[in-house]
């Protein structure tokens, strides 16, 4: 366990944690009063985000988005990084499993102009936690734009469908994130206790909330028009053969009968017989063409 500081400020310390093992989380529990069962989650490396009141602490889960994230990321632990925060009156203890630059900056910030209280220091740490979704919110709004110039120009050799998919798993995952905190905010910038940072918190996620629900659904629209265009190009590969078939259909009665070989067929003593056939046959041709033009098929 490395514990970056213990801050008193005011009435209330901020102890930050990274990478605590079992026994030293039990022992920071017995401490504080900590309920086990949410010491627990504070282990369990793909917990969803929560609020939870106790009588004298609340408990949060808030998950983070990772500075570098991969293209074909698209599970909770490749995309996010979980921060358990106790927080009361007397305290707010912090616990994740890797160093987090953000809290090396509030651990500064406090050092240098200090918190009032521990909602306002709860309040700068959501702030800077939920500003980790407006970088990767950026580079997903262009990887959209990106492939929908891809959709509509349609290049050849692109990698389409895959990449869509990725997208579409990113957004999707970082959109529930943002709807599962929804009562951590609202927590913070509750009726009673509410004030101008916190709205500004509320303002910021709310922001990012709409962002993200706009690029869903650009993405859902994306793809529909993705699969709308393939059924598209399809549609006009089997018109291509259709007409093809058309045109060879009634050459190749005309073949077949004349290919039977029977012994009386009027036709196989002509000697204008074979140009005749052939005459046909572009007769026949010409014809269907000529119907294709008129119904505008062609």
């Amino acid at each position: 366990m490395t514990e970056n500081a213990t801050l008193k400020e005011n009435g209330f310390e901020w102890i930050d944690l990274v990478n605590p093992n079992s026994a030293e989380l039990m022992k920071l529990a017995e401490k504080y009063k900590l309920h086990p069962a949410l010491v627990n989650d504070c282990m369990q490396p793909d917990h969803l985000p929560k609020y939870e009141r106790m009588q004298d602490y609340a408990f949060i889960i808030f998950r983070i988005h990772i500075e570098n994230d991969l293209p074909e990321a698209d599970s909770i632990q490749e995309l996010t990084n979980k921060i358990a925060i106790f927080v009361s009156d007397k305290f707010i203890i912090t616990i994740h499993r890797r160093k987090q630059v953000l809290f090396d900056g509030l651990m500064e910030q406090m050092k240098e102009k200090g918190c009032k209280d521990s909602r306002e220091l709860l309040n700068l740490l959501i702030f800077a936690c939920l500003n980790t979704y407006e970088k990767p919110l950026g580079k997903l709004s262009k990887s959209v734009d990106y492939f929908e110039e891809i959709v509509f120009l349609r290049p050849k050799k692109v990698p389409l469908l895959k990449g869509l998919y990725y997208i579409k798993r990113k957004i999707d995952l970082l959109r529930r994130m943002l709807i599962l905190s929804f009562e951590i905010i609202d927590s913070i910038d509750s009726a009673e206790e509410g004030n101008v940072n916190t709205r500004d918190t509320r303002d910021q996620y709310v922001k990012f909330q709409n962002m993200f629900d706009a690029l869903s659904e650009n993405i859902h629209q994306l793809l529909n028009i993705y699969f709308s265009a393939s059924s598209q190009r399809t549609n006009d590969t089997m018109r291509i053969l259709t007409i093809f078939s058309v045109f060879f259909m009634p050459l190749t009665f005309i073949v077949g009968i004349y290919g039977m070989n029977f012994d009386f067929m009027p036709e196989l003593g002509w000697k204008l017989g074979y140009p005749g056939v052939m005459v046909l046959m572009a007769v026949v041709t010409l014809l269907i063409y000529i119907w294709f033009r008129r119904k505008r098929w062609l």
